[in-house]
């Protein structure tokens, strides 16, 4: 990513990453803030302006940083070194928590974080897993950062404790050649290629992520697949079919072997449609109101029906391919 606009906090150019940044993208305009939770010229765009917003980069200091439990993958959901996306998913939950000022965020004090975080681990009595990449994309962020490659050499040190964090990207070679000592867990995330392309915007084509897990698993990490979310577009079984075949041919063996499968189905909400109706007013309509209703404050699911019925397809599909015990969850 070449990003058209940096906005930083002038402090966060004390830290290395951010003497590193700002020598990388000196040809760039960059513009001082006083809060990267707080810029008014953006917060007062027009929701037309997202996709231009989206090549934007914003350098802080993350000050927040408390974690979350989780009964998933992980133990915990921990705020790590970015937030927000350049890519623009129409459905993606980030756009829930930061409106269309969901773009990326990059946190320089990263080892301020990673050492709270191994702190954390070591304390413990449990052997305990964390998400690093629940506000981000941490294989996207690494092509800006490196922070994933320096995270990763520095937590195969820790006695205690494993990472985890899902991508849409491929950009993986990177990772290959890390002495990971089997403290990772590596997701990706797939769907159809025609959500991909139609949904999915500006993300790694589904041959490229599959070529990229393989790689992941070849290089001894342990591997996942979040099929995320499950879209009921028109014709969303044969799409999804369509997808599974092409996942029992393509995965190696190694990978379909110790894999794992997440499995999430959509939520969205009136903040998704108010900003895609006036950023991408050509996109698909993701709310239909026949298979949706209310969840919570503006925000929709599909019916429990439907849901229902759609999980029985999902796990039944997966299983005749893969085994019903591959699915960790499906939510």
């Amino acid at each position: 990513m070449i990003p058209s606009k940096i906005y930083y906090e002038p402090s966060a150019l004390q830290y290395e990453l951010g003497k590193q940044l700002e020598e990388k993208y000196k040809q760039i305009e960059w513009i001082p803030i006083d809060n990267h939770n707080n810029i008014p010229e953006l917060r007062n765009n027009e929701n037309s302006e997202f996709a231009k917003m989206k090549r934007y980069i914003i350098i802080g200091t993350r000050k927040t940083h408390k974690y979350v439990t989780n009964q998933k993958v992980s133990d915990y959901l921990v705020p790590y070194t970015s937030s927000g996306c350049s890519a623009a998913c129409l459905y993606c939950y980030l756009v829930c928590n930061y409106n269309k000022c969901s773009y990326l965020r990059l946190f320089v004090n990263r080892e301020q974080m990673l050492e709270r975080l191994m702190k954390h681990a070591n304390k413990s009595k449990e052997e305990l897993t964390y998400e690093i990449g629940s506000n981000s994309d941490l294989v996207l962020e690494n092509s800006i950062t490196n922070n994933l490659v320096w995270t990763i050499e520095q937590f195969a040190k820790n006695p205690k404790g494993k990472i985890t964090f899902p991508t849409k990207f491929d950009m993986v070679d990177p990772l290959l050649g890390l002495d990971h000592k089997g403290k990772v867990i590596f997701r990706m995330s797939v769907n159809p290629t025609q959500i991909i392309k139609e949904i999915e915007i500006g993300t790694a084509s589904l041959k490229n992520r599959i070529q990229g897990v393989n790689k992941m698993c070849e290089a001894g990490y342990k591997v996942g697949l979040l099929i995320a979310p499950v879209i009921m577009v028109e014709g969303w079984k044969a799409l999804y079919v369509e997808l599974l075949d092409i996942l029992e041919a393509e995965l190696s063996e190694k990978m379909k072997e110790q894999m794992f499968i997440e499995v999430i189905f959509m939520t969205y909400s009136f903040v998704h449609r108010k900003i895609n109706n006036e950023a991408f007013p050509e996109a698909v309509e993701l709310y239909d109101k026949e298979l949706m209703t209310g969840r919570g404050m503006g925000k929709y699911c599909y019916r429990q029906d439907l849901r229902a019925e759609g999980e029985v397809f999902i796990r039944e599909e997966i299983g005749k391919r893969f085994g019903e015990k591959k699915i960790l969850y499906v939510s």
